[in-house]
């Protein structure tokens, strides 16, 4: 016999599941705008402008919006051991953001990390990596032991501002990924892939399973078929509505929304 409490219980139960990559579904409008390289690029640059948001702020909201993301998908009770690749970039930084938020979310985090540049804040980033006892390598692990130590890879290598060819260490960092039969979530854009057209022929082709895309969609998601969350809750109304986009609603306190699961194999 089912009570309306039983009803309620598994409700619940059911809400708070990992989403399925199996079944597709979309939140928001049809007609949600998909942002060039050069918008992305003003919508960042309105953000931090005085008196704006700080970059470390942007960097840590953000950061959490994906490691929201990959737990959603890829819980640590499946998926403990994670691995994120980082660039020498804001993608990057994301990335490490992600990483500090992932441990303290249940997963045993290892980050790769080829190019450490000097500025304060990413100093200061990696510093927060040692601080968390959350090992820092300075490049991917060869096959077969990247396979057999994760569960999941983060790649933070390019974001948005990407263009041109991809230069080592990180062309070695994508073929490795690449090649990798784990699991992958990219953060706002699949590295190596073109900002506006999508997979380009002259970098190996990341087909990650998920991607949390930041502040609004770009372009080349419209060549994405896997799980799509979008993240990045600090948009104000007044810079969303000077350049044309409405973020979909993120309800209660999630940090991320799901725009698209996986297409039905």
């Amino acid at each position: 016999m089912h009570t309306p409490l039983h009803s309620l219980v598994r409700t619940l139960a059911l809400s708070l599941r990992p989403r399925s990559l199996a079944c597709a579904s979309l939140a928001g409008p049809p007609s949600l705008k998909l942002l060039s390289q050069s918008e992305a690029i003003a919508v960042d640059q309105e953000l931090m402008a005085t008196p704006g948001f700080s970059v470390d702020q942007l960097m840590e909201l953000a950061g959490l919006s994906c490691a929201t993301a990959v737990f959603k998908s890829y819980p640590p009770t499946t998926h403990r051991r994670a691995l994120c690749v980082c660039g020498p970039g804001n993608n990057g930084g994301d990335g490490l953001v992600a990483a500090r938020h992932m441990a303290q979310f249940g997963y045993v985090t290892t980050v790769v990390y080829p190019k450490r540049p000097a500025q304060p804040l990413f100093v200061n980033l990696v510093e927060q990596m040692r601080m968390c006892r959350i090992p820092v390598l300075t490049s991917l692990p060869p096959q077969p032991e990247l396979d057999s130590n994760y569960d999941v890879l983060v790649d933070a290598i390019f974001g948005f501002s990407f263009a041109g060819e991809v230069r080592a260490p990180f062309d070695e960092a994508l073929a490795g990924l690449a090649a990798s039969s784990l699991p992958l979530c990219s953060i706002d854009i699949p590295s190596g892939w073109d900002v506006e057209l999508g997979p380009s022929g002259s970098a190996p082709a990341l087909q990650p399973q998920m991607l949390v895309s930041l502040t609004m969609p770009k372009r080349c998601t419209m060549h994405f078929r896997g799980c799509h969350f979008l993240g990045g809750r600090f948009v104000p109304p007044s810079i969303a509505e000077k350049f044309g986009f409405e973020q979909p609603a993120m309800p209660g306190a999630e940090q991320v929304v799901l725009l698209h699961d996986a297409q039905p194999e």
